[in-house]
Formats: C-alpha cells, structure tokens, sequence
C-alpha cells in the first residue's frame, strides 16, 4: 500500500482536528516535579491529536513510574501550548523533519507512537532506530510485514516493544482473563463483542482517508472486539468468515462502515464480532458451562461496568492509560510481564487481514495456524 507523506498528512489534520484539538488549559506546570527521579522513565508523545490531548497527556500528571518528557507534533502552533501546560523545555520538543535527533536526548527513554495508522511503522522503526523504547497505539500498523519491520527494528535495537492495548491493565479486563483462566463458569461455549460508534461530524477527518488509516472501523473499533474474544476465551482463534454492509457510501467513501466476522476456536467454542463507525455498540459477553460473564461497556475509557450469572461486578476506576503507560514502564525498570507485547499487534493484524481477505472472497473461511500461547502478552 502507498504510504502517505508528512507533508499529506498535515494538509489532512488542518482540515480535521490539527488546530482544533489544541490543549485544554489547565495549570499544569508542577507535573514535571519528578522529572529527575531516575525511577521515572521519561515518555515523549509522538502525534498531539485529541488521544494525546485529552487521555495520554492528563494521564502522565498520576503515573509512578513515567512522565511526560517531551513532544513530536507537525503542528508549530502546538509547541508553545504544550511546552506551557507541562513545562517541556525547549529541548525536548521535536517535529517530524528533526525527530532522529531523539536519539541524543538521555532525558527520553520512551517514545509513544499516536500517529495515523499509516505512519505507524515509520516513526516505531525510527524510535528504535534512536535507541528508545516503543509504545504503539492500535492498530500496530495498515500490513502484517509492516508489523514484522517493526519487531525486528526493536529486537535488533535491543530496545521494548508494547501495544497501546490499555484494556488489558485495568480491573474489569483482568477480571475477564481471571475467569477465563480459572475456569469460573467453566469452559466458554459462546462469545460476542460489539465495538462501535457514530461517526457523522466531520468527513474529512483523516480514519475515512484509507491512504492514513489503511481500513475503517475494523482498524480502529474492531481491534477491541478481536482482542475482546480472544482475552474472553483464552484462545487464538481456528478460523474466521466476515461480511461487510454500507448503509451510507456517500459518508463512507473510502473506508469499511460496518463489519460482522465469525469465529471458530480450538476448545470447540464459537464467537461473533460486529464493528461498525454507523452505529453504538460496546459490550462483551460469554455463555459458559456453568453461568455466563459480561461487560457493558466493555472498551470505553472509563468506567467501564460488568456483571456475571453471579451477580454485579464492581472495581475501583481509574485512568487506563496511567496503568498502562505505568505498566510498560514497570516492564522495563523491574523485568514485570510486558502486558501487550509486539507480537499480539501483530497476530490482531493478521486477523485484520484474513476479515478483509474473507470478505473479498464472499465471506470464506479462511484459516489460522497460530501457536497455543501466540501473542497473549503478561
């Protein structure tokens, strides 16, 4: 596929968030008090869009183990709003032309991906390249080899890899993988998940450009309901068939609105994801032997909510990307399990494919050889 260039996504972002989404104003200044505490890993934010503004930033004020130490934008006016609200000196703010110059700033252990899809590979190679840890936001990448140069740039740099999978660090996830280990209900006979939103406020918004985004809601939505039937099973999956439906092409041009895929398991168990940018939907649940499991929603950021054939489950909520980012910075401080390593974007990127590639073929099955424990992370 056609990688778009710096200069096209610019032009893209100024017609969609780029200048909106600047940063909120708040007094923010004391967020870096720690930021000498070699027990904190520094982390630069790679792409200042509305993730980055409204959840990763906020988050880094409450993390332990990692701060917010620098910026990447394309966008000068953000550089100013951004150096102000979280006291990023001067030094540490990179744009796309001088970014490899990273490499140089000791200050920056992390760097986290936030960038169009498309972009995804180039700026985690060259992260890795610098000598820094990577976090990449979901989807790892728009191809599977894109998702192979990524590994390997990091293996050979010796450096961590981690998905941006936040759902897997917080309370109602675990909670999910818990029974599913320990076999609470028994064995998981049924599963569904529906990962999905209205999307209808801004057309040229870069997720319905394919040339940034690679795909449309199963690249972005339909990432959770994958990794949602998977977590909820315990299992890779045996095979899939998909089908797609367009109730509005005009809106939806070049990108998929709406998705259905059907899953076989090796336990035997059956599972169906629906995604869609034309509709509401965020839930999961399980029918199992003995009772069944549920979270509605399932993937907001918070809170999310659940309840078994037991009755309702209630944790404590906090930021999910504050565990996250703490969790990957753990991983690399004190050796803990990388929750959402590398090869599990890689294997959800395989999934994409074959969903596509089904699809293409009037709803095939097409088939998966994974390994048992492939892509299951910490």
């Amino acid at each position: 596929m056609k990688q778009i260039s710096r200069r096209d996504f610019g032009t893209t972002l100024a017609k969609g968030v780029g200048g909106a989404a600047l940063l909120a104003t708040t007094p923010m200044a004391c967020a870096m008090g720690n930021a000498q505490n070699k027990k904190k890993l520094g982390i630069a934010l790679v792409g200042l869009g509305s993730y980055s503004t409204y959840q990763l930033a906020p988050a880094l004020l409450d993390t332990e183990h990692c701060y917010l130490a620098g910026i990447v934008t394309g966008t000068s006016e953000k550089e100013q709003i951004w150096a102000d609200n979280y006291a990023i000196p001067k030094a540490n703010i990179y744009n796309y032309q001088n970014f490899d110059t990273i490499a140089k700033n000791n200050t920056i252990d992390i760097v986290y991906v936030v960038l169009p899809n498309s972009m995804h590979a180039d700026f985690c190679i060259r992260a890795a390249r610098a000598g820094k840890h990577v976090i990449c936001e979901k989807p790892m990448a728009i191809t599977v080899p894109e998702c192979d140069a990524i590994i390997n740039a990091c293996k050979k740099a010796n450096v961590k890899l981690g998905m941006g999978y936040r759902l897997h660090s917080e309370p109602y996830t675990q909670e999910v993988k818990r029974f599913v280990k320990e076999k609470t209900f028994g064995a998981v006979n049924y599963i569904t998940a529906d990962a999905a939103y209205r999307s209808s406020s801004n057309p040229d918004q870069w997720r319905l450009n394919k040339k940034l985004s690679g795909g449309g809601a199963l690249m972005n939505m339909g990432v959770y309901a994958i990794q949602s039937i998977i977590y909820g099973t315990g299992e890779n999956p045996n095979s899939v068939s998909a089908q797609e439906f367009s109730t509005r092409p005009e809106y939806f041009k070049e990108t998929d609105e709406t998705i259905t895929a059907q899953f076989e398991f090796p336990s035997g168990a059956v599972g169906n994801i629906m995604t869609s940018h034309n509709a509401r939907a965020n839930r999961l649940y399980a029918s199992c032997d003995h009772g069944w499991f549920e979270l509605d929603p399932a993937s907001t950021y918070i809170p999310l909510a659940g309840r078994t054939s037991n009755g309702k489950l209630e944790f404590p909520q906090e930021s999910q990307q504050k565990l996250q980012m703490d969790d990957f910075a753990e991983h690399i401080l004190y050796g803990k399990p990388n929750r959402a390593p590398g090869e599990m974007g890689r294997r959800d990127m395989v999934i994409v494919e074959a969903i596509y590639e089904s699809i293409a073929q009037g709803g095939k099955k097409i088939d998966f050889d994974f390994k048992p424990e492939y892509g299951f992370g910490g």
